[in-house]
C-alpha cells in the first residue's frame, strides 16, 4: 500500500509540473499576436541611401500590397546620415552601401541592447552621365580621375548628389581617387534627379549617380531621363580598349569599374516586420525586383548568356 501511495504521489507531482509548464507555453501564433509587429502587421521606419530610392520605393510598394496590414516608412538620406541612425531606436533597418564595423556593432550591442544583422542584397554601379552634346562619352579610368581632379583637357565639371556624406562621393574618394583630392570645382546637387537636371543643361558637366536611377529602360520616368542625358561608357576592367556601360552582366562580372554592394542592416531583437521585410529583400520576389531595376541580385542565381551588344 505504501509503495502504491508513493507511486500515485509521484504521478500527481509530475502531472502538476507538466500542467504548470504547459500552461506557460504558447503557440507560435499566440507569441506573434503579442508582439508589437510581425511580417503581416505593424509600422516600422527605415533609413535608406537616397541613391536607391527608385528600387526601394518599388520593394516597399510590393511588400505592402502583399501584406496589407503593414506600413514601412522610408527616410531617404545621405549615407552618412543613414549610418548615424545606428544610434536611433526608432529606425529598424538601414539600407546603404556598407554594413557596420566592429566598433559600430559593439555600440549597438552595448548601448542599444540589440544584436544587429547585415547582409549584401544586391550589387550596384555608379553610372556616369554626360550632356547629349558633350564630345566626351568614353572614358578610361585615368581620364575619369583627371575629370575628378579637375585636370582633364576639356575642363569637365563633376556633379554629385552632394559633395560630402553621400555614398557616391565616399566611393569616388575611397575607391577611385585613392588619395587624390576632389576638385573644388565639383558641383553638388540636392538629389540624384538634381544631378540629371544639371547635366542636361550644362555641356561641360559629368554626373555620377546610382544606376537604379537611370538603368531601367522599362521605367517611363527613367526613359525621360535618358532623353535628357547620355550614359557614358568606361574602359572595361578585363579588356583594355573596350568600353562598357553599367549593364547587369558588366556589373556581375566586374567589367564595369564603378561597382559597389548594397547592404541591409537590421536592428530588431524579435521576429518582427523588419525581419519580414529582410526576408522579402533576399527572397525570390525581392531579388527579381532588384534584377528588374538593373542592379545585380545578391542572392538570386542567374545565368549569364553571351550575346553581342552594341555599346
Amino acid at each position: 500500500m505504501r509503495s502504491l501511495w508513493r507511486l500515485k504521489s509521484v504521478q500527481a507531482a509530475l502531472f502538476a509540473g507538466f500542467s504548470i509548464i504547459a500552461g506557460g507555453c504558447q503557440s507560435f501564433q499566440e507569441q506573434q499576436a503579442e508582439m508589437p509587429d510581425n511580417k503581416d502587421r505593424g509600422t516600422i521606419m527605415i533609413s535608406v541611401d537616397e541613391s536607391f530610392k527608385p528600387v526601394v520605393d518599388e520593394l516597399i510598394q510590393v511588400y505592402e500590397s502583399n501584406h496589407p496590414g503593414t506600413h514601412i516608412i522610408p527616410r531617404y538620406k545621405t549615407e552618412a546620415d543613414c549610418l548615424q541612425d545606428f544610434a536611433n531606436d526608432t529606425v529598424r533597418m538601414i539600407i546603404a552601401t556598407r554594413g557596420y564595423n566592429e566598433e559600430e556593432r559593439l555600440f549597438m550591442v552595448d548601448s542599444m541592447k540589440v544584436s544587429p544583422e547585415k547582409m549584401t542584397i544586391a550589387r550596384d554601379a555608379i553610372a556616369v552621365i554626360v550632356n547629349p552634346e558633350s564630345p566626351d562619352s568614353l572614358f578610361t579610368m585615368p581620364e575619369l580621375i583627371q575629370v575628378l581632379k579637375g585636370s582633364f583637357k576639356n575642363n569637365l565639371i563633376p556633379v554629385f548628389d552632394g559633395v560630402k556624406a553621400t555614398s557616391t562621393v565616399r566611393f569616388i574618394i575611397d575607391s577611385v581617387l585613392r588619395g587624390y583630392k576632389l576638385t573644388p570645382q565639383a558641383m553638388a546637387a540636392r538629389t540624384s534627379v538634381g544631378v540629371i537636371d544639371y547635366v542636361a543643361t550644362h555641356k561641360d558637366a559629368v554626373g555620377f549617380i546610382g544606376v537604379s536611377w537611370i538603368g531601367n529602360k522599362e521605367d517611363s520616368m527613367q526613359l525621360s531621363f535618358l532623353k535628357k542625358v547620355r550614359l557614358a561608357s568606361l574602359e572595361s576592367r578585363d579588356k583594355p580598349g573596350a568600353y562598357v556601360k553599367p549593364y547587369q552582366a558588366n556589373i556581375y562580372l566586374l567589367r564595369f569599374p564603378l561597382v559597389r554592394d548594397l547592404v541591409y542592416i537590421l536592428k530588431e531583437n524579435h521576429t518582427g516586420l523588419g525581419h519580414g521585410f529582410a526576408d522579402f529583400l533576399t527572397g525570390e520576389i525581392g531579388q527579381l525586383i532588384f534584377r528588374r531595376a538593373y542592379l545585380f541580385p545578391g542572392k538570386l542565381s542567374l545565368g549569364i548568356r553571351i550575346v553581342r551588344v552594341n555599346e
